[in-house]
């Protein structure tokens, strides 16, 4: 017989009790009469004679109810767990967050437990239930806060391609009324964060007094809880629009519980199951429903319309300035000897900075401030050059003390020759140390081209009075390629005769008596490969 359940079982003896066929307790049920004539023969074994057939209505109230009803003892005992002596023990090892497993060995071992596994599970699950938990509902007046988060906007195509994928949606809601700013961007940096900052404040139409944030790098830099390091530009543009940044506490995303809800509603509703073709037309639909939808939607706590909050709280927001951010990159820069930094191959003085010490180098798109590298206090400000080489340092600062550098390199300029040397000295004595830089370019070319020649230009430029390292160099080609096209010149050697070799000619270097005359076939010793070429290279 089908076991059924026991509101059924209860339906058909209380149709059978009113003399129901059997026909029609299964049109009523839907139940198969071949299981209602079992349950009327069940009925009647246990309950006397029920049915259509039944003497009567009294006869049929005397047959006791079914299921049998137990005693509340009985009750009580069947609901009460195997566990519950162990209750205690239980209670005090979930303290120490042991799983259900451990603890049904431990009872078995230390208390002889005849129970089974599942019932230390079901009651360990019981004993773990908490109370939901509770949070303070938190009030803001009006402009007070503005709550910004990421999230991951719809599938976009990507530029160029066939691929989509999901941008980055950022989300900055006014914590009072509740007025949302969305934007989706591909890539996020320290400078794209606060740019969307920015287009928010401009889209309420001003800047509310704080501003709550995660702990993302573009933020924060050194997350901590009561000195928390911001971004030095992003805390540059929060001091621009007079906002205080609140970082929330790490992983405590209920302290902006406001945009968090904002981002769910935004991909639940308005991205959901959507793509599009670029960034644009998805800010473009993310602005229309924002004010087409979501701000006239009614609030569920506050029980007011979205909208209607933003018009009051819009009058409360912080005035926008007359400029915008201006932004930047920066970096740490080492005062050279010749008191300058250098930035981008030109040179900006660093004074009051001592010489050798680390500064802080802002760049902006028309200018560079040099700060201290621990208190960031402005120490100078120049503006930005185009052309690389240049030298911003006024004439009184320059410095003409030579130092060890200085002394190196005018000796190997006397290396080269006394025009070169020469050359130099005036060219340190008019510049000071900013000049060095030419002092090593000249020097170098004694590296690519004949020394003689080398000198030979730095005399011309000194005739002509012009102290350049280009003019220097230019002259040096221009005696090298002489040279050659006087070799090129020499008569052409008879077809058939062999080639007469000379000892003597400028570009011909004189011998040293350390080389060898004669070289043998084996190949020589590092050592003596290296005192060969410092022989070749001092040699006049």
């Amino acid at each position: 017989m089908n076991v059924l359940k026991p509101h059924l079982q209860t339906t058909i003896w209380t149709l059978l009790r009113n003399n129901a066929t059997q026909r029609e307790i299964a049109r009523v049920t839907g139940i198969s009469r071949h299981t209602i004539r079992a349950y009327q023969k069940r009925f009647a074994a246990e309950g006397g004679a029920l049915g259509p057939d039944a003497a009567s209505d009294a006869s049929a109230q005397t047959a006791p109810p079914w299921p049998p009803a137990r005693s509340p003892v009985a009750a009580a005992a069947s609901l009460l767990s195997t566990c519950e002596p162990h209750r205690a023990f239980i209670e005090e090892q979930l303290k120490l967050n042991r799983n259900a497993t451990a603890i049904y060995q431990d009872l078995v071992d230390r208390f002889g437990f005849g129970g089974a596994y599942n019932s230390v599970k079901r009651f360990a699950a019981k004993l773990r239930r908490r109370e939901p938990q509770q949070f303070d509902r938190l009030s803001f007046l009006p402009g007070e806060e503005m709550q910004v988060d990421y999230g991951e906007g719809a599938p976009t195509r990507v530029p160029g391609t066939d691929r989509y994928r999901k941008p980055r949606l950022f989300v900055a809601t006014l914590r009072y009324s509740r007025r949302s700013f969305r934007r989706v961007v591909w890539k996020s940096s320290q400078e794209i964060w606060a740019r969307l900052h920015e287009q928010a404040w401009r889209y309420f139409g001003g800047s509310c007094r704080y501003v709550v944030l995660d702990n993302l790098k573009e933020g924060v830099l050194k997350p901590d809880l009561y000195e928390p390091e911001l971004n030095p530009v992003y805390a540059a543009t929060l001091a621009h629009y007079g906002v205080v940044g609140d970082p929330a506490r790490v992983r405590d995303p209920n302290r902006k519980g406001s945009v968090e809800n904002a981002i769910g509603h935004t991909q639940a509703t308005a991205l959901k199951g959507r793509r599009f073709e670029s960034i644009v037309e998805q800010n473009d639909f993310l602005e229309h429903w924002e004010s087409r939808w979501a701000a006239k939607r009614i609030h569920g706590s506050a029980r007011r319309q979205v909208q209607a909050m933003f018009e009051e709280e819009r009058p409360h927001l912080q005035p926008l300035p007359l400029l915008s951010m201006q932004y930047f990159t920066e970096g740490p820069r080492t005062v050279c000897d010749d008191s300058c930094v250098r930035v981008d191959h030109s040179s900006y003085a660093a004074r009051p900075a001592p010489i050798g010490s680390k500064v802080l180098v802002r760049l902006f798109e028309h200018r560079i401030e040099i700060r201290d590298l621990k208190t960031h206090t402005l120490l100078r400000t120049h503006d930005r050059v185009d052309r690389p080489g240049t030298v911003v340092l006024p004439l009184e600062e320059r410095v003409f003390n030579p130092s060890r550098e200085t002394r190196r390199i005018l000796g190997q300029a006397k290396a080269i020759g006394p025009d070169a040397e020469r050359l130099c000295e005036m060219l340190f004595a008019i510049e000071g140390r900013v000049g060095q830089r030419k002092l090593w370019g000249i020097v170098g070319l004694a590296e690519r081209y004949p020394r003689r020649l080398v000198d030979s230009a730095c005399a011309r430029a000194i005739a002509e009075g012009v102290h350049s390292y280009q003019h220097v160099k230019r002259l040096t080609e221009k005696l090298v390629a002489g040279a050659l096209a006087a070799i090129d010149a020499a008569a052409p050697v008879p077809a058939g005769s062999q080639m007469s070799l000379i000892q003597e000619h400028p570009l011909i270097c004189q011998g040293s008596p350390d080389i060898p005359q004669s070289w043998s076939f084996r190949f020589p010793h590092p050592v003596e490969m290296s005192r060969r070429r410092e022989a070749v290279r001092d040699r006049p």
